[in-house]
């Protein structure tokens, strides 16, 4: 995959996140609410950052789908929680493979932004899990 690859799988799964984020916060009120809306600013901006990258390249971004399929139904407060868990560990997955295949300043950018989803995730779930973005570990 080339560096442009990388970046663009990288956008598809932060637009993903920022329609699924329109989800999640639509079946929550207060405190969880304000939570998903400060996880979809961050989205929101990591997206504008990766477009920024790839107009650089002179690259197109790809576009944002008019939906996405949800993996299971969202009705309740628990299954928007549920919903941002699974949004920010699929992202964890696509920025653990952009680590393996950029170099230098990007990167970092791709390790931290693992990190950033890890702790996203484990706040949503209320406790983290060994080596986020490297699918179910084996007790």
């Amino acid at each position: 995959m080339t560096e442009v690859d990388v970046l663009q799988t990288a956008l598809a799964g932060e637009h993903a996140a920022i329609y699924g984020y329109g989800v999640v916060g639509a079946h929550l009120s207060g405190q969880a609410r304000a939570r998903a809306r400060a996880a979809y600013d961050v989205h929101r901006a990591r997206r504008e950052r990766l477009t920024a990258l790839l107009a650089q390249r002179n690259a197109t971004p790809v576009p944002a789908a008019a939906a996405y399929a949800l993996p299971r139904p969202v009705v309740t407060a628990e299954d928007a929680a549920v919903l941002a868990i699974d949004l920010e560990e699929r992202l964890a997955a696509v920025w653990v493979d952009a680590v393996g295949l950029l170099r230098g300043e990007l990167r970092l950018f791709a390790a931290r932004t693992v990190q950033d989803a890890a702790v996203r995730a484990a706040t949503w779930r209320g406790g983290s899990v060994p080596f986020p973005g490297l699918g179910p570990t084996v007790s």
